[in-house]
């Protein structure tokens, strides 16, 4: 089920809401999905492109680490 992104328009400020609910998609994934349907990926590529972002993933998180450490 995909979750439901509701905004709130307050004071018909339409740009503040426009603002928040693309804000809102951003962390949601909602582009990024998009982005990736736009064409078609086979298995090997998806495959591909999860496993290296698994990687940078890990990276992050060790360079995080590291830098929480004081190296």
């Amino acid at each position: 089920m995909i979750p439901i992104v509701q905004v709130v328009v307050r004071d018909n400020n339409v740009d503040q809401a426009l603002k928040a609910l693309k804000k809102k998609m951003q962390r949601e994934g909602v582009f990024r999905e998009m982005k990736l349907r736009r064409s078609y990926e086979k298995p090997s590529e998806k495959r591909a492109r999860e496993s290296a972002e698994a990687v940078r993933r890990q990276r992050k998180l060790a360079r995080k680490r590291k830098e929480r450490e004081g190296f």
